[in-house]
């Protein structure tokens, strides 16, 4: 089924809102952790415990990248995935 000028623009929107939504995800990621260190070396205790909250959101933020980039709609990978139940759900039907 062909996607209409109307569809390809409204999925190529979803798909620069998916990678814009990452990116500011990622600044924000950089500026509250180099405020966090900050605070962390030159304001509370002498112990690194910014690392702490890095680690965490980092492993967040990178499984939302994997999520944008590899996973999601910005891939094939998703449209290959898509196109192989559609045959897979042909194939089940055509055989009942």
């Amino acid at each position: 089924m062909p996607m209409t000028p109307e569809d390809i623009d409204k999925l190529a929107r979803k798909r620069a809102g998916a990678k814009l939504g990452w990116y500011t995800h990622a600044a924000v990621f950089v500026v509250v952790n180099l405020g966090l260190f900050g605070m962390s070396r030159y304001g509370f205790g002498n112990r690194p415990w910014s690392v702490y909250p890095l680690l965490g959101w980092g492993v967040g933020l990178a499984l939302h990248g994997i999520s944008v980039f590899l996973l999601g709609t910005g891939s094939g990978l998703r449209e290959r995935m898509v196109q192989q139940e559609r045959e897979r759900i042909q194939r089940e039907r055509g055989q009942r």
